[in-house]
């Protein structure tokens, strides 16, 4: 028998978020389900109810931490009453060698989306977080930490996931100078991860009032981007710029800060980039791309937060205030992260 779960969605593209139901799938044998405490908000959510949407309605939500109501007759990791966090992907081929080393996300026959993506057995569409449960495989999903907030750590699996797996690919450390451009739900993560890993660690505003609020998240400088003058005194400097802005920007400064051979790593999903080729092949400098990690990277990545007590700056918000957060979100106005809390 299947269940009738009540869902937040997006019943037509750019609408807003409403109640709505509909028929969850029942559990195979390897899948947990989970009565839905938590789901940060994320960009791409705003995304997603709009030009990236493919299915009307959407259930968004892909940062999520519940307590596990029903195990498969095969589930070996979880039991009844867990806590288990599950991020944007929750399927994948299981077969080709990005999925065999843990790096699902990289999956070369695409990785199922947590919503708005066709179920690989043919279940129908995947439903987001936005939800009073969910539903996926328990390769997918993650024991929540003791002794962090399960709220704080929902927005780990998406943005914390986005900027570990980029820092630790190109080697953030000691002896390192690593440069976190934009201090956003994704760059307050990133500055406080860069900095648990050993880097010197600069943040890049374009707001000076953020500079004090950089500095306490654990830089250990700033940097305003929109000053040409600071802009040029940064050139040839940088060993990592990880570049968290969601929209289209100038990159050239940015890249001319970079060191010989150095890699600026965007993860915001600008619709294009804004860089002078010149700038790249001057120094030998890359300009890479880079994503939420697979399930070996985030479990590491947990496992890096309970060592240095790391999680999201968030705001909670009811499920009466999903539409507001959203608007807010659009507007860049958040201290860092909204949570939805579902279980209230």
């Amino acid at each position: 028998m299947t269940t009738t779960v009540t869902a937040y969605a997006a019943l037509e593209r750019g609408g807003p978020i409403r109640p709505w139901s509909y028929e969850q799938r029942d559990a195979r044998p390897h899948d947990v389900r989970f009565e839905v405490l938590f789901c940060g908000v994320c960009h791409t959510d705003l995304h997603s109810i709009g030009p990236w949407g493919q299915t009307y309605p959407l259930v968004p939500g892909h940062e999520m931490v519940g307590r596990v109501t029903e195990v498969g007759s095969d589930v070996t990791h979880f039991t009844v009453g867990d806590l288990v966090a599950v991020g944007p992907v929750v399927d994948s081929c299981r077969e080709c060698p990005p999925c065999r080393a843990g790096l699902e996300t990289m999956c070369q026959t695409i990785a199922t989306s947590a919503y708005d993506a066709q179920d690989r057995h043919g279940d129908g569409v995947t439903r987001g977080g936005f939800a009073e449960s969910v539903i996926c495989d328990e390769r997918f999903a993650y024991a929540v930490p003791d002794g962090l907030d399960p709220a704080a750590v929902a927005p780990l699996l998406c943005a914390g996931s986005t900027v570990y797996a980029p820092l630790r690919q190109w080697g953030a450390g000691p002896g390192r100078t690593v440069g976190i451009v934009g201090i956003g739900g994704l760059g307050h993560l990133g500055v406080k991860m860069a900095r648990a890993l050993g880097a010197h660690t600069v943040a890049f505003t374009t707001s000076a009032a953020k500079a004090d609020d950089a500095l306490a998240l654990g830089a250990h400088e700033v940097v305003v981007s929109s000053d040409p003058e600071q802009m040029a005194a940064q050139a040839n400097r940088f060993d990592l710029l990880l570049d968290t802005v969601p929209v289209v920007h100038p990159m050239t400064p940015l890249v001319l800060s970079l060191t010989t051979g150095g890699t600026l790593c965007s993860v915001g999903l600008p619709d294009t980039f804004d860089v002078a080729p010149f700038a790249l092949t001057l120094g030998r400098r890359s300009l890479a791309g880079g994503g939420a990690g697979g399930t070996s990277e985030n479990r590491e990545m947990l496992e890096f937060c309970v060592q240095h007590g790391i999680t999201a700056d968030i705001e909670l918000v009811g499920k009466d205030e999903i539409n507001t957060a959203l608007a807010r979100l659009a507007a860049n106005d958040v201290k860092y992260r909204f949570v939805v809390d579902l279980g209230a």
